[in-house]
């Protein structure tokens, strides 16, 4: 820093531009524009966002949270959750979602496992678990509820008694832990994933850089705002855009608020995707404003995202990437949608130029084009490492790449097509098998809504082939044609042995088909079958 001598250092004259500064500037400039509508008609600009940021910092600094402290939030979507969001963000406090739909046990492990000294909650759905979370670990100082609570403190009314003062930035490196995010914990217990200002700052600049965007954006945000949900909010403010916030996804509520507002831009999961899709009311909405739906998080049917095209229109917009690697390695843009290329479709797109992308075998060299190898990535992009998990950080970070554990293939344009998750392969008779491929030729049947596809123990293959299928409405067809599809498009080897018909594929908290739920469920089963 500068002194009083006006000696300066490097530090200062080629200091970062972080998320924070980036917060600041959106904020700092018309101050009257609406920029995010609540579902029950509530309606913020920018002035007032900036002042309840402000005034929220205070009220945080005051309770004595400030650089380093883990701060839990457990909240539905309400704008408390992007004040209190700004407002850790300036204080230097280190921000630890807990998944609205996550469970008590699960909140536990993480407010342990993160050290979470201070919980902000929304008592008109988690008052009686926060206050459960309280009695049970006394590491809790502080119970901060989102209005009126027995046994907390009312953040809100708390910032309501400070003045709005101008923005400070705090002195940034760019390597200070800001958030801790949760992996969905699909294979094994959830690791803290540990995201910096850089990491945060390589996010949003790929965002904006890379991301196609309306020329005033006017966002849907139906995913959770302490997750996904707040991923397009400053990118859209600083586009000069506007958000409308509903309290979750649910597909008439979507398609109502697309129609009302006029919404050009929504980031969706494939799961919501096939909602809409199958949703009989969809052909009753105009939703011919729609300019782009960003989609991500997990692979998508290329069958499905056909139909998608074809009712929604060329609108579709894919980014690939994880929580170790945010949001953006790869892109597949709308023109690049080819709906006569079931491959091109299957594929997530091409590596950015901001990251360095490789595809690398199990000894971390190259494969050759056409041939599976694992998705790996440097570059600012990548997260810290594990929190206090040395050994998973070593493995993931083996020879100097992220290992991301998804296994692609480039085709001769560079578009990569996922395969499957490493962990999910199935070695069934010597043969490796990638679900990825029979869930796809699955989805393809007109029947056929969703599809996942697990490995289960068997006596004489080692694992067998077992596939789940949700149907569409109305809709019929047998095992046997099913299996005989994949037979004939795949091969015996990857034929299922078995198909279950459900209502619905498990997701994990995070929104994602959980096939580790999927293969508890059948390894539980063939448990209580001996």
């Amino acid at each position: 820093m500068t002194g009083s001598n006006g000696a300066w250092s490097n530090a200062d004259l080629y200091a970062g531009v972080f998320p924070p500064h980036m917060l600041v500037h959106a904020l700092s400039h018309d101050l009257d524009r609406p920029v995010m509508h609540m579902w029950d008609g509530r309606v913020l600009t920018a002035g007032q966002i900036r002042d309840l940021t402000s005034t929220y910092v205070q009220a945080l600094q005051s309770l004595g949270i400030a650089k380093g402290t883990r701060l839990g939030v457990l909240s539905g979507n309400r704008p408390e959750v992007i004040h209190v969001g700004n407002g850790a963000s300036l204080a230097g406090a280190c921000l630890v979602p807990l998944h609205p739909m996550g469970s008590l046990d699960d909140y536990i492990y993480v407010i342990e496992d993160a050290g979470v000294e201070a919980l902000v909650f929304d008592p008109s759905k988690f008052g009686d678990k926060a206050v459960e979370l309280k009695r049970r670990l006394p590491q809790l100082k502080h119970l901060l509820s989102m209005g009126p609570a027995e046994g907390a403190v009312d953040l809100a009314a708390l910032a309501a008694t400070f003045q709005p003062a101008p923005l400070v930035v705090p002195h940034l490196t760019g390597e200070e832990i800001v958030r801790l995010s949760y992996s969905g914990g699909t294979t094994g217990k959830p690791k803290a994933i540990m995201g910096t200002h850089r990491y945060g700052q390589h996010t949003l600049t790929i965002q904006l850089a890379e991301w196609e965007w309306p020329a005033v954006p006017r966002q849907l945000i139906c995913a959770p705002l302490s997750h996904a949900g707040s991923a397009v909010f400053l990118p859209t403010l600083l586009k000069g855009g506007s958000v409308v916030v509903l309290p979750a996804f649910e597909p008439v509520a979507v398609m109502e608020a697309i129609q009302k507002y006029k919404i050009n831009c929504v980031l969706l999961v494939p799961t919501m995707i096939y909602a809409l899709l199958d949703h009989p009311r969809l052909p009753e909405f105009d939703l011919s404003s729609l300019e782009l739906i960003y989609y991500g998080a997990s692979t998508i049917s290329p069958v499905r995202l056909r139909e998608g095209i074809e009712k929604l229109g060329p609108v579709f917009f894919q980014f690939y990437g994880q929580a170790e690697a945010p949001m953006t390695v790869t892109v597949m843009r709308r023109a690049e949608h080819d709906v006569n290329d079931l491959q091109r479709l299957a594929s997530c797109g091409r590596p950015v130029p901001w990251v360095h992308v490789a595809l690398l075998d199990d000894e971390g060299e190259p494969v050759a084009e056409g041939t599976p190898g694992e998705i790996c990535v440097r570059g600012p992009l990548v997260m810290a490492g594990y929190l206090n998990k040395p050994e998973q950080t070593a493995e993931a970070f083996a020879n100097g790449w992220l290992h991301t554990g998804d296994v692609a293939v480039r085709d001769p344009d560079g578009f990569l097509r996922i395969v499957d998750r490493k962990k999910d392969m199935i070695i069934t008779g010597g043969f490796n098998v990638f679900p990825r491929e029979i869930e796809d030729v699955l989805t393809a049947h007109p029947a056929v809504s969703q599809a996942g596809v697990v490995g289960v123990k068997d006596e004489k293959w080692g694992e067998a082939v077992k596939a789940v299928v949700v149907l569409r409405p109305g809709a019929k067809v047998t095992a046997e044609e099913l299996i005989a599809l994949v037979r004939d498009r795949k091969g015996a080897v990857q034929a299922p042995k078995t198909v279950d018909f459900i209502d619905a594929i498990p997701l994990s908290p995070l929104g994602k088909p959980d096939k580790k739920a999927l293969r508890a469920m059948y390894a539980a089963a063939a448990q209580g079958a001996k």
